[in-house]
C-alpha cells in the first residue's frame, strides 16, 4: 500500500426517501458517526471526512439547488460542491492536470464543420501535442 495515499470519505448529498424523510435523517446520521470514528481510529494514516452532505443540507438548503424531482442536486449544487472539493482537497499540480485532461477532451469531442480546412487540421496537430505533452507527465493517461 502506498503510505502517500489520503482517503478521504463522505455521505451522499442525495436523499434516499423510499423509506422516508425520518430514516433518511436517521441513516445519514449513522453514516456519518461511523465516518468520524474511522476518521478518529486512522488519522494519522491519512484519511479525513469531506462534508458533501452538510454543504447540500446546510449551505444548499434551498430548493433551487435540486433537480425537479426534489431529491437529486442539481447541476448547480454539484458544481458548487465539486469547487469546495477541489479547493480544499485537490492540490495546484493535481488541478492544472485536470484542466489539461479536460481541455483535452473537448478537443477530441469537437466535431468540426469542414474537417478538410487547414484550420482544424492545425487544431489537431496542436491538439495531438497537448496530448503527447500531458502523457509524458502522465504515461499511464489513454485519449484513444
Amino acid at each position: 500500500i502506498n503510505p502517500e495515499i489520503g482517503v478521504i470519505l463522505t455521505v451522499s448529498p442525495v436523499r434516499h426517501l423510499k423509506d422516508g424523510f425520518v430514516e433518511n435523517q436517521r441513516s445519514k446520521a449513522h453514516l456519518i458517526c461511523a465516518l468520524y470514528e474511522l476518521i478518529e481510529q486512522f488519522s494519522d494514516q491519512g484519511v479525513y471526512y469531506f462534508p458533501s452532505y452538510e454543504l447540500m443540507m446546510d449551505e444548499l438548503r434551498d430548493y433551487r439547488f435540486y433537480n425537479a424531482d426534489m431529491v437529486h442536486p442539481n447541476s448547480l449544487a454539484v458544481d458548487y460542491i465539486w469547487e469546495k472539493f477541489t479547493s480544499g482537497c485537490i492540490d495546484q499540480k493535481a488541478l492544472r492536470s485536470m484542466g489539461s485532461v479536460k481541455e483535452i477532451q473537448r478537443g477530441l469531442d469537437h466535431r468540426p464543420f469542414n474537417p478538410d480546412s487547414e484550420a482544424h487540421k492545425d487544431f489537431k496537430t496542436a491538439l495531438k501535442a497537448k496530448i503527447e505533452a500531458i502523457k509524458e507527465q502522465h504515461p499511464f493517461m489513454n485519449f484513444d
